[in-house]
């Protein structure tokens, strides 16, 4: 096993990669301990000056001497950058974590070398406060080892779940990965709403984001599942009976269906490249 002089490095410093930084770094990393590479040179200069001796070299050099080797980069530009890889990922033995929706890791391996280890990663937006949800899937060859490393890499930034079945990553990317889109498109419609009702723009947003989060906290705690807490909330008669009855008429299960089997598609498509 080769020594390296970092423990994780990132290719790609967009949002989910700074996130993972600040995770790993709150949750105990040195920033000397980790590496960026991005070809943006602003972005990796300010990203420097936010965690002092946070290293940068080019993705071949952080390839080749970094024990995880984090994607960081959009699934349309990983055919361009993987294959550049090659050679480093062969020399170096990093455990590969993408982060690019849709790419298998039989793509990543054609790329990366068949002795690559690599693990799927679909990790969400809310990883920016440590509140993300990642779904994860170990290729060919990922051992246990991998797997705990692979967990606590993204445990920095909120909860990690394992999927046995490459396929159902497609559902993962449709529910947790492109999830927050939804719960922040409700926000806007309810705080649209509350204000038509009449209520200050301040008001309707923090009665909007106090009730989303609340409930979620609620769900999350309770030993019911969502059908029976929506029942204990839904007097015979009452206003919420009105208004569930307006949403079930407008169809918002079929809606959600709909949507999360676009995102389910659209994952596939881009894993076909």
């Amino acid at each position: 096993m080769p020594q390296h002089s970092r423990e994780v490095a990132f290719i790609g410093a967009g949002n989910m990669g700074e996130a993972l930084i600040q995770g790993l770094v709150d949750s105990g990393r040195a920033a000397d301990r980790l590496a960026l590479a991005d070809t943006r040179p602003e972005r990796v200069e300010a990203l420097q000056g936010r965690f002092p001796g946070l290293g940068a070299g080019s993705p071949e050099e952080l390839a080749g001497d970094t024990g995880i080797l984090v994607l960081a980069v959009k699934p349309q530009t990983l055919p361009e950058v993987a294959p550049t890889l090659r050679d480093a990922v062969a020399s170096g033995d990093p455990l590969v974590v993408s982060v690019a929706a849709g790419v298998t890791t039989a793509r990543l391996g054609e790329w990366l070398g068949p002795q690559a280890r690599i693990v799927r990663a679909m990790p969400n937006t809310p990883a920016l406060v440590g509140a993300g949800v990642t779904g994860l899937f170990a290729g060919p060859g990922v051992g246990e080892e991998d797997r705990r490393a692979a967990t606590a890499l993204m445990e920095a930034v909120g909860r990690a779940l394992w999927v046995e079945d490459e396929e159902l990553m497609h559902a993962v990317t449709a529910t947790s990965g492109s999830g927050p889109a939804y719960v922040f498109l409700i926000i806007e419609a309810m705080q649209a709403a509350a204000e038509e009702l009449g209520l200050p723009p301040e008001t309707a947003r923090e009665l909007t984001l106090g009730t989303l989060a609340g409930a979620t906290r609620l769900a999350a705690n309770s030993p019911e599942d969502a059908a029976e807490l929506r029942r204990r909330v839904t007097s015979p008669g009452g206003t919420t009976e009105q208004a569930l009855n307006t949403l079930e008429q407008g169809d918002l299960r079929g809606l959600l269906r709909r949507a999360m089997q676009a995102a389910a598609a659209r994952s596939e498509e881009l894993g076909r490249g």
